[in-house]
């Protein structure tokens, strides 16, 4: 068995978490419901979109320059400059803003040769433009400059009720000085005093965690603050950044609404970097769904620096309602592509160039996760130029580079009419929590077709689709199919760790739940209506233990489309069959089997009895014919047809879905017709089956006299 990574975690909380209903279930196992939910985001209606704004830091650290005329300046250049139009809202101040003791009654003091009229002076100015404002501590006894102003730790409820009373709406919350106290206790306490102070003044103040990611702050605080620092502080320098966005690219499944992991502020401006890796970093930034807070002096900024700030599209994605963290999809040789799912059903995708050379880097629509459409609108986000493909993806970038593309799939195509296995159907989308979601295999957790085959309790299916939670797969369905049959559980791959629920929506509403499922139940199958439904998603969330190892299937996942034969009796080869395979030559109609071409057989013919209607075969032979869950049964007379006198011996088979529904048994040249019935009521298909009786298949004729099928 191959080596997994030991993770921690709590569920994407942007999927839907709803109590599990009764279902129809058949296969190995009944179901049994459970509620237990993931960790959900931080319920104070903030952050429901990465916040955006300004912060000094890193274009005046704690020079004199950092003071009440500045910020006031950057909440005018706002307004002045379309960037408050942009989206960007909160206007942050970082360290130094206090002085280095709080006075006698336990306050923090502001500076007055900054800050001469106070915070609140400042606060209100900031809102008197539509903005917001954001204030800075650290969960320590001091914050993180050198001088060591008062930090927050022990001091939290005071702290609090004070930045509310000045008109705070954003609290950056650092880590220096933290007296090895526990992470999770230090922020925690601040959450809990922020929230009591918002009880009590009616201002929402919003969370940010700034940890630094040293204690895994991504598998904790959703549900203490709205975004957490995933990463030590960013440099103005090409290699800090391109490596801060690699350590925060592998934890898209911890971000979603009011949760988001945070690679710290942009250096966009600062003078480091060049303007094609301003823009990587713009773009990288966006795609990661990450908080988007300017840290150079817009008072000043180049016309360049503004262009980079206030494009819109990029802004767009992420700022985009869907709420989800784009994903590396490839990554060789400096080269990679990541996708970010967008709520319109389509998909922003980066090619980063991390070289020192111009390279040509290349996707396809299905490998960022969307299909179903025959063409696809591409929007460059920079260069603003549109195009259509039909599936590749690719562009020339330069040396540092990142181009961006919006993609927008055209007119989904409905599933053909018959059973379709859902794995060998184009998906309109496809979000995987680990690595991609897996056609025909388990997910592997890295890249695409590492799994192996999908095994659940034990039993071994060859179709399916291979996950891990949290995931949502979507198909379009136009209204034309009917009802999904699918076997789910836990893959045998995962320890014993793994535990998941499977839900399946149609049209936004849910249309069954598995109840949670862990890595020792055996496979339990799920069974969805979906008569009129345009839309399919499946849905797997973490059971309630975090996402280590949640390796989730769904496995021989049969979708009915299309309409089932017309109320009635009807001769059976009257009808178009689905698939039809033979032994030797065609499967004919109404005439025995000759074993070479269309047409050369003879009348249907057992010992002696002619049919007028029916199928000749010749072992091995399969016939499937789609039901749609419109018949009740079929009735038919089977045996070796008479042109065979001293050969063949075979063995007729009716199966229904998948479940063998009657069987004839071995029967000879020498034997009478047999007459066989099969319960269909509700079933999807029906396959005619005839095997060898063990001698070989020499002159194993084998006709189906007279198959009539009942319907309505």
């Amino acid at each position: 068995m191959k080596s997994f990574r030991k993770r921690a975690g709590a569920a994407l909380a942007a999927l839907p978490l709803l109590v599990p209903l009764a279902l129809a279930a058949g296969g190995a196992a009944a179901l049994t419901a459970a509620t237990a939910t993931p960790a959900a985001a931080l319920d104070n209606g903030l952050a429901r979109t990465p916040q955006m704004g300004f912060n000094n830091w890193n274009s005046t650290h704690c020079r004199a320059e950092f003071n009440e005329s500045m910020v006031k300046g950057i909440a005018d250049t706002f307004v002045a400059q379309g960037l408050k139009d942009a989206g960007y809202t909160y206007v942050n101040i970082d360290d130094c803003w206090a002085l280095p003791d709080r006075n006698a009654s336990g306050d923090l003091v502001p500076d007055p040769a900054r800050f001469p009229h106070g915070i609140k002076a400042v606060a209100d100015y900031v809102h008197s433009k539509g903005l917001k404002f954001g204030l800075y501590s650290s969960a320590g006894t001091k914050t993180c400059d050198v001088q060591g102003f008062p930090g927050g730790l022990g001091h939290e409820r005071q702290d609090a009720e004070l930045w509310a009373s000045w008109g705070v709406d954003y609290l950056k919350y650092d880590n220096c000085n933290n007296t090895g106290a526990d992470a999770k206790q230090r922020y925690k306490a601040m959450g809990d005093a922020l929230a009591a102070a918002t009880r009590a003044t009616g201002r929402p103040i919003l969370y940010s965690i700034c940890e630094w990611g040293s204690n895994q702050p991504w598998t904790w605080a959703q549900g203490v603050g709205n975004s957490w620092r995933t990463t030590g502080d960013i440099s103005d320098n090409w290699s800090s950044m391109i490596s801060i966005a690699h350590q925060n690219q592998s934890l898209a499944p911890y971000a979603g609404p009011g949760a988001w992991n945070d690679p710290d502020m942009l250096e966009v401006g600062n003078g480091g970097m060049t303007d094609t890796e301003y823009r990587t970093h713009f773009s990288l930034w966006s795609q990661m769904a990450a908080p988007l807070l300017i840290g150079s002096d817009l008072r000043t900024a180049s016309p360049a620096t503004l262009a980079i700030l206030k494009n819109t599209e990029v802004i767009a994605v992420d700022q985009d309602p869907l709420g989800r963290q784009g994903t590396v999809v490839s990554d060789s040789g400096g080269l990679v592509v990541m996708s970010k799912p967008l709520a319109d059903g389509g998909r922003s995708v980066t090619l980063t160039n991390e070289t020192s050379s111009t390279r040509t880097v290349s996707t396809t629509v299905k490998d960022i996760g969307i299909g179903g459409a025959s063409s696809y609108a591409l929007k460059d986000l920079w260069s603003k130029a549109t195009s259509t493909t039909t599936g590749a993806i690719g562009a020339p970038v330069p040396a540092h580079g990142t181009v961006m593309f919006r993609v927008t799939p055209g007119s989904p195509v409905p599933p053909p009419t018959g059973v379709n296995q859902l794995s060998d159907l184009p998906w309109t989308s496809a979000v995987g929590g680990w690595g991609p979601v897996e056609r025909d295999r388990s997910n592997g957790e890295q890249a695409a077709g590492d799994g192996r085959p999908l095994t659940i309790g034990g039993v071994r299916y060859a179709k399916g689709l291979g996950t891990h939670a949290p995931s949502d797969i979507a198909y379009y369905l136009g209204g034309g199919c009917s009802a999904l049959r699918v076997d789910v559980g836990v893959d045998d791959e995962a320890p014993n760790t793994g535990s998941v629920r499977f839900q399946i929506w149609r049209d936004g509403t849910l249309a069954a739940d598995s109840g949670v499922r862990t890595a020792a139940d055996p496979p339990v199958r799920l069974n969805a209506d979906l008569k009129g439904a345009a839309k399919l998603r499946l849905v797997v969330t973490d059971g309630g233990d975090g996402i280590t190892y949640d390796h989730a299937d769904w496995a021989d996942a049969r979708l009915a489309c299309g309409s089932g034969p017309s109320a009635g009796t009807h001769e059976l080869s009257d009808l178009a069959w689905e698939s039809a395979t033979n032994g030797w030559g065609p499967v004919e109609k109404d005439l025995s089997n000759a074993e070479q071409a269309a047409g050369d057989g003879t009348p249907l013919t057992i010992n002696g009895t002619v049919y007028a209607k029916g199928l000749g075969t010749h072992a091995p032979s399969s016939v499937a014919y789609y039901l749609g869950g419109t018949c009740t049964s079929l009735t038919t007379r089977v045996g070796v047809d008479d042109e065979v006198t001293t050969k063949g011996s075979v063995d007729f088979q009716i199966w229904r879905d998948g479940t063998l529904a009657a069987e004839s048994g071995t029967l000879t040249s020498a034997d009478a017709a047999k007459a066989l019935t099969a319960d269909l009521t509700g079933a999807l298909e029906v396959r005619l089956v005839v095997t060898d009786a063990g001698d070989g298949i020499d002159y194993d004729h084998a006709d189906w006299a007279g198959p009539r099928l009942v319907c309505g």
